[in-house]
């Protein structure tokens, strides 16, 4: 199993590719929702990161594969212009990944 990027940052692609995580650079709405939807039918993808701007973007499909309980989880990252983020922040991703209070 592994991670998947979709973004619209080539310095996110290219940063994530460091790691090993393979991504997709898209531009438009309509490249975001058939990246997206690729991804989620690829078998051995089992975590979507997708960031901020684009979700932002195509939150209808982003909701859709995120609300359906099943593989992949779609994890939205901050990117670049992002607004600031809350002290909480990560305690919030923990929450909304998992439904885990901590």
């Amino acid at each position: 199993m592994r991670f998947e990027l979709i973004s619209n940052s080539r310095d996110a692609i290219v940063g994530m590719r460091l790691a090993g995580i393979v991504g997709t650079l898209v531009r438009t709405e309509e490249d975001a929702e058939n990246a997206l939807d690729a991804a989620v039918k690829k078998e051995d993808v089992a975590i979507i990161l997708i960031n901020e701007g684009l979700a932002n973007m195509i939150p209808e499909t982003v909701n859709k594969f995120k609300n359906n309980g099943g593989r992949p989880l779609i994890v939205v990252i901050p990117d670049g212009k992002s607004e600031g983020r809350a002290a909480d922040s990560i305690t919030n991703y923990i929450n909304e990944a998992i439904g885990l209070k901590v």
